[in-house]
């Protein structure tokens, strides 16, 4: 086989659509409302879509019992994601922090001291629940595990959090009359 030792020469001239070609001289969609944009719709056909990974076909249950159905749920007034496991809602960990827990604590580390010191036990996700909540963008891409916790263990959590914040913000007796 030959192989041509120039590289070939691309001008203005070259014909759309041909080899030489780099751009495409039409606009892929004519205005905004044609581009794809993700829908409630095409959400919840993911969401449904999204089950299997082990042996039974359903998740890391009993046979007939499906982990991997994701929900978007409401807490503190975000959409936050979600799993049913044994009956019992959980929500994405690390979604939750990202969004309430950040700035009140130095970081995740922080996070799973206070869980161990509150004595909360999360679960951690199965590879498929990990794939549905990257796909849904609960966790960052790169992110290959991730724990879930019960609302009440989120609130005890955002409870211990908040009330430590606010004690190591409010200024005490001696402080607060230094400058009067």
């Amino acid at each position: 086989m030959a192989v041509s030792a120039t590289p070939p020469v691309l001008s203005p001239t070259s014909t759309p659509g041909g080899s030489s070609s780099l751009f495409r001289p039409d606009s892929l969609y004519s205005s905004p409302a044609e581009s794809p944009r993700l829908t409630s719709s095409m959400i919840n056909s993911f969401i449904a879509g999204a089950g299997g990974g082990s042996a039974n076909g359903n998740g890391n249950g009993p046979a007939g019992v499906n982990n991997n159905e994701c929900k978007m749920v409401e807490v503190h007034g975000v959409k936050v994601a979600s799993f049913t496991v044994d009956g019992q809602e959980l929500i994405c960990l690390p979604q939750v922090f990202d969004l309430f827990l950040k700035h009140l604590v130095g970081g995740l580390h922080t996070v799973y001291t206070k869980l161990k010191r509150l004595d909360i036990c999360p679960v951690v996700c199965t590879v498929e629940q990990v794939r549905i909540l990257r796909g849904l963008g609960a966790i960052q891409p790169g992110v290959n595990r991730c724990k879930l916790i019960t609302r009440k263990d989120f609130e005890a959590l955002y409870n211990d959090c908040t009330n430590a914040r606010q004690e190591f913000c409010a200024p005490t007796f001696a402080t607060s009359h230094m400058y009067t």
